[in-house]
């Protein structure tokens, strides 16, 4: 029994790593504390980091997200089109004209 221990710690410690964050409710709250996006979808590509992707679309502002959808029913989006209007929530890269 002692060796199906190694096997199980390295299943488990696998699975931890392997679970994608998830959050059902995402809030952007610009510079003066106003909520300028609520809503299920993210408001920026989640695939990066935060830091690199928000100050594009709200400058100054805090996004918050949770696992619950609590006060998400009623979605605000006072953000320009171009931020969430890609899928991503980012615009799309540009052609290449080389």
């Amino acid at each position: 029994m002692t060796t199906a221990f190694p096997y199980a710690a390295a299943a488990l410690v696998a699975a931890l790593f392997s679970q994608t964050a998830a959050a059902s409710c995402y809030v952007v709250y610009g510079a003066d504390k106003d909520i300028v996006y609520r809503a299920p979808v993210p408001p920026v590509d989640m695939s990066r980091q935060i830091h690199e992707t928000l100050p594009l679309v709200a400058p100054g502002s805090t996004l918050v997200f949770s696992p619950d959808n609590f006060g998400c029913e009623l979605t605000i989006n006072k953000l320009p089109l171009t931020a969430v209007s890609a899928p991503g929530g980012m615009r799309p890269a540009r052609a290449d004209r080389g």
